[in-house]
């Protein structure tokens, strides 16, 4: 889509946070696994309990469980990660967890969410790929019903594992095409580049799938350029080391890559020091299409809005004609028709207007 100009009117700083919280906006880089909270992981712990089912958790108390969160790198939050997941075994597990998402993303005005799960996680601990989907597609229908949440669905496969592996998911998920819309790749980037992964997209290709790929968080510059190159995708998933290659900077503006940026996980995972040396407003300022987006939230620190007001909060150089691009490029990166990404975009406006 084009890229129309922001509104011409600036919000003064002071009232900043509340516009964005106010605006529309859209998430696209959310593992749903990843909003898991402490207290929604010991209530479905205690359910099985109750069902005859003991899972043992490594942690005696949700203090204690978020008292772990302080992690040194993405592996030692991927070691959390996991063990959090073992509480998820039926379809109610995967729909409550789901929507305790929708509700937190309704009361910071995302209008459209586009979930990463990870079924690798799941169906190597015995779990069927239909109780994953099963799951989260009941919750994406209730979310949309109740609070006029618009949801996709993208599976990912976790680069640690093999290409084989995640060629396999792909045919479990075959009966399931029409209710996901693409596939990602995350998990550990670190010695598992894109390009281990290009038969595979290669096939996604041509099912249709819409392809997006996690590259350049821990990784180099060069896994961007390989995931474009090798992977053909359309989104890059972080994408902050790519201020490392101003070849790189180029091409990513002139094509219009979105950028799937989380803060508040850039800083939790050491990516940045502090948010104030984070990188948002050097990549909004070169032209790219960068977003904002929470991650994996409850690990992290927060939803969507508290990214915004951290990143705006610690980086003075973000305006009001930012939050605009941010938001509106949101709507624009979406895997949503453009008849409805313009709906989205009038909605944006309106709430610049009456700022």
């Amino acid at each position: 889509m084009t890229t129309a100009p922001p509104p011409s009117r600036s919000v003064p700083r002071e009232r900043l946070p509340a516009l964005l919280r106010a605006m529309p906006k859209a998430e696209l880089h959310i593992h749903i696994e990843g909003s898991l909270e402490p207290e929604l992981i010991f209530a479905l712990a205690e359910r099985h309990r109750q069902n005859g089912r003991a899972i043992e958790l490594a942690y005696p108390s949700v203090d204690a469980l978020r008292a772990a969160y302080a992690f040194k790198d993405l592996q030692s939050f991927l070691d959390i990660y996991y063990a959090g997941a073992s509480v998820l075994l039926t379809e109610a597990d995967f729909h409550d967890m789901a929507m305790d998402y929708f509700r937190r993303a309704a009361a910071d005005n995302v209008v459209h969410a586009e979930l990463f799960f990870d079924p690798q996680t799941h169906t190597e601990r015995g779990v069927d790929f239909a109780v994953v989907i099963d799951g989260l597609t009941r919750a994406c229908e209730t979310a949309r019903r109740e609070l006029g949440i618009s949801a996709l669905l993208i599976m990912c496969f976790l680069r640690h594992l093999s290409e084989e592996a995640a060629f396999e998911t792909l045919e479990q998920a075959m009966p399931f095409r029409d209710r996901i819309v693409g596939v990602g790749l995350d998990s550990g980037e670190r010695g598992n580049p894109p390009e281990k992964f290009a038969r595979v997209y290669a096939r996604c290709r041509e099912l249709g799938l819409r392809l997006v790929a996690h590259a350049g968080e821990e990784g180099p510059p060069q896994y961007v350029w390989n995931a474009l190159d090798v992977l053909k995708v359309e989104r890059i998933d972080h994408g902050v080391r790519s201020v490392e290659d101003p070849a790189l900077m180029q091409r990513l503006a002139a094509e219009r890559v979105p950028l799937t940026v989380c803060p508040l996980s850039n800083v939790k995972l050491c990516v940045f020091k502090s948010m104030a040396e984070h990188n948002l407003a050097t990549l909004l300022d070169a032209g790219l299409v960068a977003t904002v987006n929470s991650d994996d939230p409850a690990y992290f620190g927060g939803y969507i809005n508290q990214n915004f007001i951290a990143a705006f909060d610690a980086l003075p150089q973000l305006t009001s004609a930012h939050a605009y691009r941010l938001a509106k490029n949101s709507f624009d990166a979406s895997f949503v028709g453009s008849a409805q990404k313009l709906r989205w975009i009038e909605a944006l406006d309106a709430a610049f207007a009456s700022a």
